[in-house]
């Protein structure tokens, strides 16, 4: 069972790490872990291919090299998209203790539990007996999974596995009723059964780190001092049940803003909540994409398109009605990797897509606004 009184409740992800020339900064992470780990927070959440391969690396040079086993805890992942035999269950698994330099994870989950093949690959390879197993070896100290399904097959794995200790569901104001991710239906499901919550995409892929500025406003009125992102991390804090928050940080000033939001923790009062529900009522009246920039689409695209970063042009455009800066952003990006237009339709991007976009019809849309 999880001892949920020490749990800390900003989690490290390393998913989003600070790069140079196009490789992780570990220089840069470890001052960031430095930081993280003097405020007394000791989570650090990474996977097997966050950073094409590298994230587990960093967790060794950054957290394992440089601090004693006992004194935090490292959660990783089990990706179904990796696996094609039974025997690569283990491969993963014995890849990933070398690659971090453990020989037991604290926190181990399979990858992106959704309606489909992930979920059957699980099943098919009986993963979470596996799981178990590995738990008796004390391989694993607690097992669960991340989730980007429906409420209908959260409730249908959490009948047939009560093996499971936690679940990792993305939960923020703005997907709280997206019809999409259903983040309000899935915490109250676990919420009901009692199962642990850790959350991620708390600020939605950096989307709820900056407004428009008119909602920016709202929320300065109210606390001047206080981060935008601040509030999305204080919405999901604020929530029974929730055991850890995983933020990406990639900056030392996310990581010093994010200290100080749980410093002190402070939940929204019953006027903050009501402000934030007026905000992302205003928030979502613009039509936007809705992606949370986790990368996985960019890693097999053929030509070598920068997907969320497309994305991140055509809302820049949509949200502040500006075409200069975005579109000279967008001619920095076509230097490195593909133009919208590009996409040869393959559909490997909307294979992998947690968020379950079209990514194709959307990169469709994209070249007709930016490639003109």
């Amino acid at each position: 069972m999880i001892d949920l009184s020490v749990m800390p409740k900003l989690g490290f992800g390393l998913m989003r790490l600070p790069e140079t020339d196009g490789t992780v900064d570990v220089e840069h992470v470890c001052r960031m872990v430095d930081m993280y780990m003097e405020a007394g927070l000791n989570y650090f959440d990474t996977a097997y291919v966050y950073h094409g391969g590298k994230s587990e690396e960093v967790a060794r040079e950054a957290v394992v090299k440089r601090y004693p086993r006992d004194s935090f805890y490292l959660a990783t992942k089990l990706p179904a998209w990796c696996i094609k035999k039974e025997e690569d269950v283990d491969r993963i698994f014995e890849e990933q203790c070398t690659r971090a330099g453990v020989d037991y994870f604290d926190f181990y989950l399979l990858h992106s539990l959704e309606d489909g093949s992930n979920y059957d690959v699980y099943e098919k390879y009986d993963c979470f007996s596996w799981g178990l197993k590995k738990k008796a070896e004390g391989k694993i100290r607690h097992f669960g999974f991340s989730f980007h399904g429906s409420p209908e097959l959260l409730e249908k794995v959490l009948d047939l596995h009560p093996e499971v200790e936690f679940v990792q569901i993305q939960l923020n104001y703005a997907d709280w009723e997206n019809p999409v991710v259903r983040s309000g239906a899935l915490y109250q499901i676990l919420l009901k059964r009692n199962i642990p919550m850790i959350i991620m995409e708390p600020v939605k892929g950096g989307t709820l780190a900056k407004l428009k500025p008119e909602l920016e406003d709202m929320y300065k009125a109210a606390r001047p001092d206080a981060s935008i992102a601040s509030w999305a991390l204080r919405f999901v804090g604020s929530l029974p049940g929730v055991m850890t928050i995983l933020s990406g940080m990639s900056s030392r000033e996310q990581m010093e803003d994010n200290i100080k939001t749980f410093t002190g923790f402070e939940p929204l009062s019953d006027d903050e909540k009501a402000l934030v529900a007026k905000v992302t009522k205003k928030m979502l009246d613009t039509p936007t994409i809705q992606c949370t920039s986790c990368r996985y689409c960019t890693e097999g695209c053929p030509m070598q398109i920068l997907i969320p970063d497309v994305f991140r042009t055509v809302n820049t455009m949509r949200l502040y009605n500006d075409e200069f800066r975005p579109r000279n952003f967008y001619q920095g990006l076509c230097e490195r990797g593909g133009r919208a237009g590009d996409c040869i339709k393959c559909g490997q991007c909307e294979s992998v897509c947690p968020q379950h976009l079209p990514i194709i019809e959307l990169l469709e849309e994209a070249s007709g606004l930016l490639d003109k």
